[in-house]
């Protein structure tokens, strides 16, 4: 097997439904301008509160891609 360099990026995703679709929301979006996706990592969940009540989740996500020259 190869050696392989891989990077790695934070991404946050948001979702008016849950932090599930704004996780998948970010990954979605990496995916059509990244190549070779291997790992997502969840590095925090939080929410927009906006009078009293949540309107959006939202997900930062660490997201892995082999790095090419």
């Amino acid at each position: 097997m190869a050696d392989s360099v891989y990077k790695v990026i934070q991404l946050v995703g948001t979702s008016t439904e849950s932090w599930e679709q704004a996780a998948a929301a970010a990954i979605d979006r990496a995916s059509g301008s990244l190549r070779d996706l291997r790992v997502a990592e969840i590095a925090e969940l939080d929410v927009v509160i906006d009078n009293g009540a949540v309107s959006a989740y939202r997900a930062k996500v660490n997201v892995s891609f082999k790095y090419e020259d």
